[in-house]
C-alpha cells in the first residue's frame, strides 16, 4: 500500500513537472517593444531600448504611472500601453530583459571583441542595473510567493553578471583626452 502511494505520488510529481516545463512562458516584451528592439540595430541603441523597457515595468511596479502621465502620453504611440502583470511577473520580465541585453552584448563580443559599442553598452546597462536594483531591493524583502522569490533571484543573478562584466572593462578614457591626441 505504501509503495503504491509512493509510486502514485512520484508519477503525479513527474506529470506536474512536465506540465510546468511545457507551459508557455510569458513574453517579457510587448509587441511594440519587440519591434523597437528589432529596429535598433546598433548595440548601444538596442541596450537603450531594453533599459526603457525595464523602466516601464518599474513604473508599473512602483505604481508611478500617474506621476509620469505626460511622458506616458508622449511615449504611448511608439511604445504602446504599459505592460501588465503581477509584481512577480513584472520582476521576472525585468530579469529576462536584462538577460536578453546580456545575450546581445555577448553576441556582439563573440563576433567582434574590439567593438567600441560593447564597453559603452555594458556601462549603460550597469548604470541601469544599479538604479533598478536600488529601487527593487526593498521590494525583494516583501516577496511572498515562490514565483516572486524566484523572479528576484533571477534578477539578482543577472545584475551580478552585468556588474562583474563591467568591472572587467578597462577604465573609460575621457573623450577630452582623445580629442587632444
Amino acid at each position: 500500500m505504501i509503495t503504491r502511494t509512493l509510486v502514485t505520488l512520484a508519477l503525479l510529481l513527474s506529470i506536474i513537472t512536465v506540465a510546468q516545463a511545457t507551459t508557455p512562458q510569458r513574453e517579457h516584451l510587448t509587441p511594440q517593444e519587440i519591434d523597437l528592439v528589432k529596429e535598433a540595430q546598433a548595440l548601444d541603441k538596442r541596450i537603450d531600448v531594453f533599459i526603457k523597457c525595464v523602466e516601464r515595468r518599474l513604473m508599473v511596479i512602483n505604481n508611478s504611472a500617474a506621476a509620469n502621465a505626460k511622458q506616458l502620453k508622449k511615449d504611448s504611440e511608439r511604445w504602446g500601453e504599459l505592460p501588465t502583470g503581477s509584481r512577480a511577473e513584472l520582476v521576472g520580465d525585468i530579469a529576462r530583459i536584462f538577460d536578453e541585453a546580456i545575450t546581445n552584448i555577448d553576441d556582439v563580443s563573440a563576433r567582434d571583441e574590439r567593438n567600441p559599442l560593447i564597453g559603452k553598452s555594458l556601462r549603460k546597462l550597469a548604470a541601469s542595473v544599479n538604479t533598478i536594483m536600488g529601487q527593487l531591493k526593498p521590494l525583494s524583502a516583501d516577496a511572498k510567493s515562490d514565483a516572486e522569490v524566484a523572479s528576484f533571484e533571477m534578477l539578482n543573478e543577472d545584475a551580478k553578471s552585468v556588474l562583474e562584466a563591467v568591472a572587467k572593462l578597462p577604465p573609460e578614457v575621457e573623450k577630452k583626452a582623445k580629442a587632444k591626441n
